[in-house]
């Protein structure tokens, strides 16, 4: 719903196709058994804060019966209700609006910042270009319990003169001049 729209210039079908970053998509598709992850903090005593995994258990209209799955209150059972969500105040559209919304979003893939923090079993890294951000591709790799259950898939990592598989980790070089850090250049 817009808030501030006394003509109702803006329908709820138009409002529904817009996904600005920060904001769940307006149509959750789930099933059970499936993973999801939270994208508000509801209750952190219970666990419940922004990347929370969780397992979809049941399906409810107005409320997903979910089980917790990492940190300290892993196998927890909770609730997780539909709450009225704006954009964050980062994202600035037109107009202002509002949606009631599950604030989850299947958590099929992680991406690097989500996962920072947490250990998971099983890790998959797709780098499609170049690391963007100084010390992320160490956050990625570091996610894996080990070197056996951590794979990483590099698209077009080929670089003259060297026999293996390869990714650049860009740092920005300006950056580090402007507070007189150095660093070599490999």
């Amino acid at each position: 719903m817009a808030k501030d729209d006394p003509n109702n210039l803006w329908t709820e079908d138009f409002l529904n196709t817009i996904a600005p970053g920060g904001l769940p998509p307006h149509r959750l598709i789930l099933k059970i058994g499936a993973p999801i992850i939270l994208w508000r903090n509801l209750d952190p005593s219970y666990g419940l804060c922004n990347g929370t995994r969780l397992r979809c258990k049941y399906l409810y209209r107005n409320f997903i019966d979910a089980e917790i799955i990492t940190g300290s209150c892993s196998r927890l059972r909770v609730l997780i209700p539909m709450i009225p969500m704006e954009p964050p105040k980062e994202v600035i559209p037109p107009f202002k609006f509002v949606r009631k919304q599950f604030p989850v979003r299947a958590g099929f893939a992680l991406t690097i910042n989500k996962a920072q923090g947490h250990t998971i079993p099983h890790v998959g890294i797709y780098l499609l270009e170049p690391v963007f951000s100084h010390g992320q591709l160490y956050v990625a790799l570091s996610r894996g319990v080990s070197r056996t259950t951590t794979k990483v898939l590099v698209k077009n990592g080929v670089l003259l003169d060297v026999s293996e598989t390869c990714i650049k980790n860009v740092v920005f070089q300006d950056v580090l001049r402007s507070s007189d850090i150095s660093i070599a250049n490999n």
